[in-house]
């Protein structure tokens, strides 16, 4: 039988920092039906600053990967304050991964790789790997990576 999230995250250690407060008008998670979407989550370290940089630039890839690992940490913090137990989360369905790099950076499927490496490891290489998008453009407050996701619940 397989380990539960709350249980990876106890056996793996994993520290999450303050879920965000929404920067515009919109809301961190919406569920609808069998689906919680998560909006875009930036790189949010433990005191509640940003990661800033840019990829190629000021930033190189394994840190922007580093980065998106934190992203991902960010986001399953705003999952548990918002929504609860990440054990209602069957699988990860959708990501889309933003990097914030430099025109001719190309690295951007191995950053958003940081954010995926999580998600497989919190819910098992079957349900943390879903379909995935990886592109670069530029984002608010210099963020390196910013990713939205879809999750399907149980």
């Amino acid at each position: 039988m397989s380990s539960s999230p709350t249980e990876k995250i106890k056996e793996l250690g994993l520290v999450f920092p303050p879920a965000p407060k929404p920067a515009g008008v919109y809301r961190p998670i919406l569920v609808v039906d069998k689906f919680l979407y998560v909006s875009g989550q930036g790189p949010i370290q433990n005191d509640g600053s940003l990661i800033i940089g840019i990829a190629g630039f000021d930033m190189n890839a394994d840190e922007a990967k580093q980065a998106a690992r934190q992203v991902g940490l960010t986001m399953l913090s705003t999952i548990m304050t918002h929504f609860g137990s990440l054990d209602k989360i069957k699988r990860v369905v959708k990501v889309l991964g933003m990097v914030n790099s430099t025109p001719d950076f190309g690295k951007q499927p191995f950053v958003i790789n940081g954010f995926s490496e999580l998600m497989a490891d919190v819910f098992g290489q079957e349900n943390g790997i879903g379909v995935r998008s990886a592109v670069g453009m530029m984002l608010p407050d210099n963020i390196p990576v910013e990713v939205e996701a879809m999750f399907e619940l149980h």
